[in-house]
């Protein structure tokens, strides 16, 4: 009502009130009030029309800027209470497959450095409630679709026989909050089982393991972890489940010889998050050995315009876009001192063992990050590509030849 007054007032331009309702929006989700906080009228003095509108345009601007840009706190004991969610059975339907069941990382871009991930999008739509996740702008309704007739679709795809290939599960959902739901792990194991030469990875925030603990997974299975601090998770990963439960999870695999790794992503700038982000890396270090661990991946908030716009429409309370953000080879991140400050902090938290042992690498970051970061970098997607290949197939044999020991 304040700001439908105001523009009544000032007659803002459409593309000035776009900007306010969006400027509300956010102080809405980040539970700090109206743009009225920013509002000082004494500043217009004897102006009027279109100077007046423009004067308080640039002071709601630089007032809400100002909190956008500030590293944000999340309160202890505020958040979302730990534990996964359950989804009701009567939305979990199957469907027929429209397209390819094979595709590329829908946000593969030739501006960033890639691994060329295909993936297998078997199941879309999540489960869980990340506020940041682009799932939520792929997919609209409450209804999760299996593809109906999988072993058949699988069967279908062309495959060269003697090229390794990196395929991803968790990009269109989750891969293991389902379980064996319609048969889907049943055909993916079969799947990495008839090509040998494919590396599958099951990408998780779920600690729900217990088919593979009864089923044991072809050597090329890779399972890894989104891991995040407890306050991110609290905050951010609603229905998900616990750090330490991701963790344990991983444990139990990995004591059965399955080769596991972890994805540091998305990182957020927060106050305290250096110390948070090494606890994490502590409590992994102590948990893993480097020889069991395939990867780990590290980037950061990153969002397309219709992803923004979707946590605009539902209002969620969350700080998600409460951050210093720039135009970056098409979406929207942090500043690049930023950025090179988050990896590079995660990564010499590692012990000098991990950094030799276990492959990292940036997710669809900016090139010029893996040097300052890694020191190291690669001419091309391709080269970047052959080398993750390598490393992956050299650590899995390595594994599989320890549980045949």
């Amino acid at each position: 009502m304040w700001l439908h007054g105001l523009s009544q007032a000032h007659g803002f331009s459409l593309q000035q009130l776009r900007f306010l309702v969006e400027y509300s929006l956010d102080l809405h989700c980040w539970d700090k009030g109206g743009l009225d906080r920013f509002y000082r009228p004494d500043v217009l003095g004897k102006t009027t029309g279109k100077q007046a509108a423009a004067k308080i345009l640039s002071q709601l601007k630089s007032g809400y800027e100002a909190l956008k840009n500030t590293q944000k706190p999340y309160p202890a004991g505020k958040g979302f209470a730990p534990g996964e969610t359950r989804f009701p059975e009567e939305q979990m339907v199957q469907t027929d497959l429209k397209g390819a069941v094979m595709g590329k990382c829908p946000v593969a871009s030739e501006k960033t450095r890639c691994c060329n991930l295909n993936t297998l999008d078997v199941v879309q739509q999540c489960g869980f409630d990340c506020s940041y996740c682009s799932i939520q702008s792929f997919y609209h309704g409450n209804q999760v679709r299996f593809v109906r007739d999988l072993a058949r679709h699988l069967e279908g795809l062309t495959l060269e026989k003697d090229t390794p290939v990196h395929i991803g599960t968790g990009q269109s959902s989750d891969s293991l909050m389902w379980g064996n739901r319609f048969g889907l792990l049943d055909n993916l194991t079969r799947f990495a089982a008839t090509h040998p030469r494919v590396i599958l990875e099951m990408k998780s925030k779920s600690s729900r393991i217990g088919y593979f603990l009864t089923h044991p997974p072809p050597s090329n299975m890779v399972f890894t972890w989104s891991l995040n601090t407890p306050a991110v998770i609290t905050a951010e990963e609603k229905g998900t489940a616990p750090l330490e439960k991701r963790i344990q999870s991983a444990r139990k695999l990995a004591d059965r010889g399955i080769p596991v790794g972890f994805h540091f992503h998305p990182m957020v700038w927060y106050k305290g998050w250096e110390a948070d982000y090494r606890a994490v890396v502590s409590r992994l270090t102590e948990t893993f050995s480097p020889g069991e661990v395939v990867m780990v991946s590290i980037g950061t908030l990153t969002f397309i315009k219709p992803v923004i716009k979707r946590i605009r429409e539902r209002m969620a309370k969350t700080t998600i876009l409460q951050m210093p953000m720039e135009a970056c080879a098409g979406r929207f991140s942090y500043p690049f001192e930023i950025k090179s400050t988050l990896f590079s902090t995660l990564f010499q938290a590692f012990p000098d063992t991990w950094k030799t042992a276990v492959f990292f690498y940036l997710c669809m970051e900016d090139v010029d990050l893996w040097e300052p970061v890694f020191g190291r970098s690669y001419p091309s997607n391709e080269a970047f590509e052959q080398d993750m290949l390598r490393s992956y197939q050299e650590k899995i044999q390595a594994i599989r030849q320890n549980r045949q020991a």
